[in-house]
Order: structure tokens, then sequence, then C-alpha cells
């Protein structure tokens, strides 16, 4: 049985991923901050897991968290980097500096901690996949997305760069590129709004969290000597970042 670990997991894609998964025969480490969130999801899986809560944004809760698994759970195959946010829609000049230091710190340090962590295990083995969860926003800015957009567009570059370092040793490194999916992430962009993140997919048919979870799956399925390096979902609603049918 492979072992996956899956950040962000106490809600959205990360659930959703987590859930298939499980369905699928993996065994489990769901990682996020809300514990609570993390138990109901427990409740849900099949197969054997286990919890850690921690911050990905704090270096030293990672590797502590990281470094208390123990066998069979400190085994990981498959590490999906799923944790991040979108904090304000804000022209640059008008912008949060809070809000722009915390898609930083979780979208980028985060994701480089958790990798920095797991990564000179895949690499004694010689073996293992990670996948990134970044966004259509890395591949193309949008109005007042400044930072947001900047931060995917990190992932898109790391991503790359991992991918070339980790030839050498057979570590299969992909990113999947969500467009709009109807996930808590929009409520926690505008701050608990919930009129103003239900505007965000009114008038059309968004991804749902599953959706990008069963990209995921395809991702990890492909045969061993095949690497889905690069792949961008959109509803069919959606062209682009920004030009979306609201007609449906």
């Amino acid at each position: 049985m492979k072992t996956a670990l899956i950040t962000g997991a106490s809600s959205g894609i990360g659930w959703a991923t987590a859930l298939l998964l499980s369905k699928q025969g993996f065994r489990l480490v769901i990682c996020g901050r809300r514990q609570n969130k993390l138990q109901a999801l427990s409740e849900a899986l099949e197969t054997p897991h286990q919890i850690l809560t921690f911050d990905v944004r704090k270096r030293q809760e990672v590797f502590d968290a990281i470094e208390r698994l123990e066998a069979p759970f400190n085994t990981i195959d498959l590490l999906v980097n799923n944790a991040g946010n979108a904090h304000g829609l804000d022209p640059a000049h008008e912008a949060s500096l809070d809000d722009w230091e915390a898609m930083i710190d979780g979208n980028v340090k985060g994701l480089l901690y958790v990798t920095k962590a797991l990564l000179p295990q895949m690499i004694a083995r010689k073996n293992g996949q990670i996948i990134n969860v970044g966004s259509i926003a890395g591949k193309e800015a949008y109005p007042k997305g400044n930072v947001y957009c900047a931060s995917k567009a990190a992932v898109d570059r790391f991503t790359e760069g991992l991918r070339l370092d980790c030839n050498p040793f057979g570590i299969r490194v992909g990113a999947i590129h969500p467009g709009l999916v109807a996930t808590e992430f929009s409520e926690v962009r505008f701050k608990g709004d919930q009129p103003r993140a239900a505007s965000v997919y009114a008038k059309l048919q968004a991804l749902t969290a599953a959706d990008v979870a069963q990209a995921i799956a395809y991702m990890v399925a492909a045969p061993a000597h095949v690497t889905i390096a690069d792949l961008t979902i959109l509803p069919t609603d959606q062209a682009s970042a920004y030009v979306v049918n609201r007609n449906t």
C-alpha cells in the first residue's frame, strides 16, 4: 500500500483528493490547521490514515510534524501540495501588506517547506511523486490579482525547476492549475463576505473539488514511465483567467 501526504486536507480540493485516494487504496497522511475538520474527514476515509495538524507557513511546525511520523506513515510515496490561500482582490496600491504576506507565506513558502521536509527520503529511495496545486492565475495575471497571481506563478516555476532537479532520481513532479472551483476559497479571499464570494460562481457551472481530485488521480495513475508535468483544468464556461461565460 502506497502512502500519500496531502496538505490543506481540511476542506475543498484537499478533502476531495483524500476521499478519492482512500477509495483507490492509498494510506493517507492528512494535514491542515483545523483539527476538527481533519477529524471529520478521518471518519469518512476507508484506508489507514494519520492526522497531522500544523500550519504550512511555520517552518519549524512543518519539520517537527513530519519528523513525528512513524512507520508505515513515514515513507511518503506521493506528496500533494494543496495548501494555499487568497486574500483580498485590490489594486496593488490599495492592497494590504498583511494579505500579500499571507499569500506568499502560504502559497510559496509553505509549499517549499513541506517539499523540503519530504524530498530527501524520495531522493534516497529514487522513487516518489510530487503534485503541486497551482492555479490558472499562475499562467496569466488578472486585474487586482497581483500578488496572488505572482504566488501561483512561483509555484509553476518551482515545479519546473524541481522536476529538473529530481530527474536523475526518477521522481515524477507535476502541477495542476485549476480555474474556478466552487469551494470556500472565495469566502476566505473576501474575509467571510458570503454574497461577494457567491458572486464569483454566479451564472456559470464552476468546477467542483471532486473534479479537480479526479484530475489529480489521473496524474497519479499514469504509468511509472509517464509524468503528467503540467495540467490546466477549467470549467467549460471559463476560457481564461478572466474570460468567463456567465450565460449558463
